[in-house]
């Protein structure tokens, strides 16, 4: 019973100061009937729910390229795990060594070295990598050990790289908008090959965990929680976009770091910081559609509430950092 009310009391809070930010005169997504919202269930008017429907023609007709090519494509490469049957449709004779493996034994093998690494950070990496590299088996691992992967992948390992991104940075994951994009920030969007979008999670990267201010470098927190997203939600990886929106940092330490990957810059507050998330919450709702979910990450607290009180009732957002 006190737990309730202790939580019931912190919602109330949080609905009064999105109430007072909006100014109490416009209505309120808080005061709306779920019938009333986003996510009360409006007609799927751009499509972007068709992730989710089964597809009459499989992915590897349409958008693989074979051999080569189709190697490097995470989404589709197996590794070893290609059939003698795949490798001959696929034009992947002489690319692969002549052993077919199943997907089991990959799985044991790659469990296998990753537990010999000492660091979890070198762990991280791997499975940053593997991620990178063969990605059915990078979800396949993550699913099935999950108590022992979930640290790596997200909290609290995931802290230790954000920190350590720029160092670590070999290949980039996720979308990055910075404000060298102001005005072209829609253009920007239509660079990422998927189109049916399902889920955003962004980030400023100004509140990373408890780390504070990491800048361009929180990028490792979408790109993380996203995971979760396909592996516990069972959201598809080509329907979840991370993105990192790059508005600066006051984090001198970054700031004067010869490899950090972000603008050097402080941060832009005030007029010119709401217009840039404006411009990019149209965009996403203009190439997205209005039913795109788009999660707030790591904000600092007096934009995170801000963000959802502005944009409750035109898009459908969320921040579990500050919502019950």
């Amino acid at each position: 019973g006190f737990v309730a009310s202790v939580e019931a009391g912190a919602k109330g809070e949080m609905e009064s100061t999105m109430k007072e930010i909006r100014g109490g005169g416009a209505p309120c997504v808080l005061d709306m009937d779920d019938a009333a919202t986003v996510g009360g269930g409006v007609e799927d008017t751009y499509g972007e729910d068709r992730a989710t429907e089964e597809q009459l023609v499989t992915p590897w007709t349409v958008s693989v390229a074979s051999g080569y090519n189709l190697l490097r494509d995470p989404r589709y490469n197996k590794g070893l795990a290609f059939t003698e049957k795949e490798r001959e449709t696929h034009y992947l004779r002489g690319l692969l060594p002549p052993a077919v493996t199943s997907q089991e034994l990959q799985e044991r093998k790659i469990m296998h070295n990753i537990r010999q690494y000492q660091l979890p950070l070198q762990r991280y990496m791997a499975m940053m990598d593997l991620q990178e590299g063969n990605e059915r088996l990078f979800y396949k691992l993550l699913i099935d050990n999950v108590e022992e992967l979930l640290p790596i992948v997200y909290t609290p390992t995931v802290g230790e790289a954000c920190q350590k991104y720029g160092s670590i940075f070999s290949r980039p994951q996720g979308l990055y908008i910075s404000l060298k994009e102001k005005g072209k920030i829609l253009e920007v969007l239509k660079n990422w090959p998927e189109r049916s979008i399902q889920v955003i999670v962004v980030t400023d990267g100004e509140r990373i965990l408890g780390l504070g201010d990491l800048g361009c470098q929180g990028m490792g927190i979408p790109v993380g929680k996203l995971s979760l997203y396909t592996a516990l939600g069972g959201v598809r990886p080509s329907a979840c976009l991370p993105i990192t929106l790059d508005v600066g940092t006051n984090n001198e330490e970054l700031l004067n770091d010869e490899f950090y990957i972000g603008l050097r810059q402080r941060r832009v507050t005030g007029q010119e910081y709401a217009d840039f998330l404006h411009e990019f919450m149209a965009a996403v709702k203009q190439n997205y559609g209005e039913k795109v979910l788009i999660q707030f990450e790591d904000f600092a607290n007096h934009n995170a509430f801000d963000l959802l009180a502005r944009y409750g009732t035109t898009h459908l957002v969320f921040n579990d950092d500050i919502q019950v």
